[in-house]
């Protein structure tokens, strides 16, 4: 939110030449010392402003003052757009506004050309909503509350400092500091519920705490496979796997040859090929996917027995 309306408070500096902290705060919806805040922000930047006080007075920008594009080279300014469109691609708040107005000052005609979306398909309000929570929690130094599930499915409360978010593999993660572990953790998103932002503000701690005490149980180590898939099967080999890693067999199927995080969530992954797969090494895995395929077979036989 504050990089959006820094770039705004400028140009409308830039096109008013003037204007009070009450118009400016009245016009973003906050308090005139979130204002100050901001021109203290652009200030320390570089940014020529400053405030006159007094009758007739405001803020305002040093005449020369020119948001002058030739400071940057076409290669630069077209790395800045596609940066701001990755961060659209976030739900970023506001961040479309930047994007429209840099596109502008850059006479960049085709600045959407691009658009990545992380969330699940199907995802609802709810799930964006909490996203967007984090997000500003973690700009903004908020402590956050939440209940989260493990992977036992063990409903516990926390409260934690937000310090960064992560997409790996298929899913978004975030870390922060946990006040009832004393330590950074990692959680899963999709496992956390009623997130809430609290006023309290918390100090950043340094970035060599978070890298040492960064919980890494999520994130396991990968396995080396080879899969056998048949030959009705190729839409979903080339959705799932770089072509250096397929080699197509004489009789049609495929041969897969790749490396996976490890975890529970392999075994769900291995069952959606369905009958299209033929083989998994190693065999210890293979063996273990068996053993869960038969256990599903005996807990659903189970349950159509009592009906």
């Amino acid at each position: 939110m504050r990089i959006s309306r820094l770039f705004e408070i400028v140009y409308i500096l830039l096109d008013k030449k003037i204007a009070t902290a009450r118009e400016l705060a009245d016009h973003f919806e906050v308090s005139v010392r979130t204002i100050y805040r901001d021109i203290d922000v652009l200030s320390n930047a570089g940014v020529p402003v400053y405030a006159n006080q007094g009758k007739g007075g405001g803020i305002t920008l040093l005449d020369d003052f020119v948001l002058n594009k030739s400071v940057l080279s076409e290669q630069e300014q077209n790395d800045i757009l596609v940066a701001l469109q990755n961060l659209s691609a976030t739900r970023y708040p506001n961040i479309d506004f930047v994007l429209s107005r840099l596109s502008s000052l850059f006479k960049k005609k085709d600045s959407n050309w691009i658009e990545i979306d992380f969330s699940p398909w199907g995802s609802d309000e709810k799930h964006k909503e909490k996203f967007n929570l984090l997000k500003m929690a973690l700009v903004n130094n908020h402590i956050i509350t939440f209940d989260y599930f493990n992977t036992s499915g063990i409903k516990s409360s926390r409260r934690a400092e937000p310090a960064k978010l992560i997409f790996k593999d298929r899913a978004w993660y975030l870390i922060a500091f946990c006040y009832e572990r004393k330590a950074y953790r990692t959680f899963r998103i999709t496992r956390m519920s009623n997130v809430q932002v609290t006023d309290d503000i918390f100090d950043k701690r340094s970035p060599e705490e978070l890298s040492s005490d960064t919980d890494k149980e999520p994130f396991h180590d990968s396995i080396n496979l080879q899969l056998k898939v048949s030959s009705t099967g190729a839409y979903r080999v080339y959705d799932d796997f770089y072509e250096e890693d397929v080699r197509r067999n004489d009789d049609g199927s495929f041969t897969i040859t790749t490396s996976l995080p490890g975890g529970d969530w392999i075994y769900n992954y291995l069952l959606s090929f369905g009958p299209i797969l033929e083989g998994i090494k190693p065999q210890s895995l293979c063996n273990e996917l068996k053993d869960k395929m038969q256990m599903m077979m005996q807990n659903l036989s189970r349950e159509m027995d009592s009906q």
